[in-house]
């Protein structure tokens, strides 16, 4: 077994691996730019090596720089974690020349399964099913368009070399390939060195489903289940879970053996993911199509650990020192289930805008990687089945220049149903302040009646959120437990401040009565001794509260329910169960001056285009004195390696342009007026 390896990677991965590294008595060294200097996958590795400044392309992405560090720390192997150099089959030669072992697949495999239009060849000519498309070189736009129209809309771009939903572009007609060929050139450029794009037919009402794959040196692979991975937003998965609610026994059987015979084709070892797409309306299960193989680790693989009990990590470390596989297909259970959900810097209600900056408050349910604690045991369930995997930490940084993820959350349950309850839950005492971040919106995806129901694809997302996201919407019991909650912290505030201004020498008597208004209706919430009534009717209330509590935690009707309070000038803002909720809260007796406060009316921003985040200007499509109509594409903005097309809210004409291709843009950076 070796005794050190070096993790090309940072964030959490890196702080996974080093975790199952430090279990198996081995010594880690870990690799960092400018940006990572300071977090906590560098102070958990016994080394650490400066490689570069913040962009990966002169850091994380030059493999010399990588070997230089194995050598000068005696590193015997290279974990490369996922994105960045692991599936570059250049990096792998590179670290054999060395004589340093990679901690992955073999050579071969990478190039034939990494490369997605000669891994469709290859899955064509062992007889697997793919989707019907273009495989080969696509010369220019024009081409594009005439392929598109041969295999009808509508169709799916890819950057051939592309991953992690980069480099992806859905056209439903003529117009949406002349408008994203070359952006899906540019972002596989741009993320893998790599401009090639092929085009195939996109499936309706797609499942996305995956099987992990774990092989050795010496010939033995299995199939551990599958993922469903159906919900994406920009083609990037948010939520997976294992196993499926669709897959059936036989279909996990065909699909598990055919992704198999696919990896013994190239003699593969070490841990690897078939990417299959599943027709939901073939209620059969026969219609799975390969998209591809990632050789590597993936993004999800917490919620196989939790199902098998097997430590990923741990296998393809085995594997590469060159150790047989203890298990068999038969040993391969399924014990329970497990969900993840992806927390990242992104704003649901600013249409997911990207966001970057200081984490000024981070607090995860349960104790994550980034806790750096010697004595922890890994587990792939967590604690009582809540498992947090970050690389963040209070006061840390979210930059620009890598992935917006700051953690992912993963539960176990004895049932579907009892892990995503347990996703809710902990989403609720998840604690992040400094800058935008998803946590509702994953939380509504679990409590959304179509995700309980199972019927998921991948445009999810799309067909529920049509108009955005805004949190939420609350039940009437939720509605009953937060007034009552919002009736005790006034009380409490009310008690206090009486004190402080010494017209009260003792507590206020009860009942205390308030009228509580939320999404413009009323509740009446009155707190006696031993009770709450809540519109007439009792409910249980046990909770403490002191002023500036930010997160507090209540027993309500034999429920836990945190909630995430802030002030307002008429009450408070609760963040629970996915939705901020915005509660007026006034003295009965005085309630209805409510009616007779004025609204303030935001400014009419429509004639500026406005930069929605922090990101780099690509290009600016028109010219002062130009004329536009409404929906025009009139500049591209890249952020998080992604370009998003940022388009005239009406027509008019440009007055003032404010900024050039090249610039580096802030949020709200004013990109030109219009007249």
């Amino acid at each position: 077994m070796f005794k050190k390896i070096l993790i090309a990677n940072r964030g959490e991965i890196a702080c996974r691996v080093i975790k199952t590294a430090r279990r198996m008595g081995i010594a880690t060294v870990a690799v960092y730019s400018d940006a990572d200097a300071r977090a906590p996958f560098v102070q958990m590795a016994d080394e650490a090596v400066h490689i570069g400044p913040p962009p990966a392309a002169e850091s994380y992405l030059i493999a010399e720089k990588i070997i230089e560090a194995a050598k000068q720390t005696g590193a015997e192997a290279v974990h490369p974690g996922y994105g960045f150099l692991s599936e570059r089959t250049s990096f792998a030669e590179a670290l054999a020349d060395a004589g340093i072992a990679f901690v992955g697949p073999p050579v071969n495999a990478i190039a034939a399964m990494g490369d997605k239009i000669e891994s469709k060849k290859l899955a064509m000519e062992a007889g697997v099913n793919v989707v019907p498309g273009f495989v080969g070189e696509i010369e220019d736009t024009d081409h594009a368009v005439k392929i598109s129209n041969e295999i009808g809309y509508p169709v799916m771009m890819k950057a051939s070399a592309g991953g992690g939903g980069k480099g992806m572009r859905l056209a439903y007609s003529e117009k949406d390939v002349r408008e994203g060929f070359e952006a899906t050139k540019r972002e596989g450029l741009n993320s893998f060195g790599d401009d090639r794009v092929f085009i195939e037919k996109f499936i309706e009402n797609p499942r996305h489903i995956e099987i992990q794959i774990l092989g050795d040196k010496h010939g033995n692979i299995v199939y551990l289940n599958e993922r469903e991975c159906s919900i994406q937003r920009r083609h990037q998965k948010v939520v997976e879970e294992a196993p499926s609610p669709f897959v059936t026994p036989k279909m996990r059987k065909a699909m598990g053996e055919q992704c198999v015979a696919l990896s013994k084709a190239v003699n593969y070892h070490s841990a690897g993911t078939v990417e299959l797409i599943v027709s939901g309306a073939d209620k059969t299960g026969e219609s799975f199509y390969f998209l591809e193989m990632n050789t590597r680790l993936q993004v999800e693989h917490p919620v196989t650990e939790a199902i098998t009990g097997v430590d990923l990590v741990e296998q393809m470390i085995r594997v590469a020192a060159g150790e047989k596989l203890e298990m068999t297909q038969d040993d391969v259970k399924i014990d329970g289930w497990s969900i993840e959900n992806r927390v990242y810097a992104e704003d649901p209600y600013r249409g997911f805008l990207p966001s970057t900056g200081r984490l000024s408050r981070y607090l995860p349910p349960v104790e994550g990687w980034s806790d750096n604690d010697p004595d922890d045991v890994y587990t792939g369930r967590g604690v009582d089945g809540i498992r947090v995997d970050d690389g963040v930490m209070d006061g840390g940084e979210v930059s620009m220049f890598y992935d917006p993820m700051i953690a992912k959350l993963i539960t176990w349950g004895e049932t579907r149903d009892e892990a995503a309850d347990k996703q809710i839950a902990a989403l609720d005492a998840f604690e992040i302040d400094g800058l935008g971040h998803n946590i509702d919106f994953v939380s509504a995806i679990m409590q959304h009646p179509r995700f309980r129901s199972g019927e998921l694809t991948t445009g999810f997302i799309a067909e529920e959120y049509p108009e955005g996201f805004e949190g939420a919407p609350p039940s009437a019991d939720l509605i009953r437990k937060l007034s009552a909650v919002a009736g005790f912290v006034a009380t409490a505030r009310a008690d206090r401040a009486r004190r402080v201004d010494g017209q009260l020498a003792e507590t206020l008597d009860p009942p205390f009565d308030w009228s509580v208004t939320l999404n413009g209706v009323s509740h009446r919430v009155a707190l006696g001794d031993e009770v709450v009534m809540v519109d007439g009717e009792p409910l249980e209330l046990a909770m403490e509260y002191a002023p500036g509590d930010r997160l507090i935690e209540a027993e309500v009707d034999g429920e836990t329910l945190h909630v995430k309070l802030a002030l307002t000038r008429t009450g408070f803002e609760m963040n629970a169960r996915g939705a901020i909720h915005v509660l007026d809260v006034l003295p009965a007796r005085v309630a209805h001056f409510a009616d007779h406060m004025l609204e303030k009316i935001p400014p009419d921003l429509s004639k500026y285009l406005i930069c929605p985040m922090p990101g780099l200007l690509v290009s600016l499509n028109v010219e002062e004195g130009e004329k536009v109509e409404s929906g025009q594409p009139l500049a591209v903005v890249e952020a998080m390696k992604m370009e998003n097309i940022l388009r005239a809210e009406k027509a008019g004409v440009v007055a003032k342009i404010n900024a050039k291709a090249g610039d580096s843009l802030a949020v709200d950076a004013i990109i030109l007026e219009m007249e």
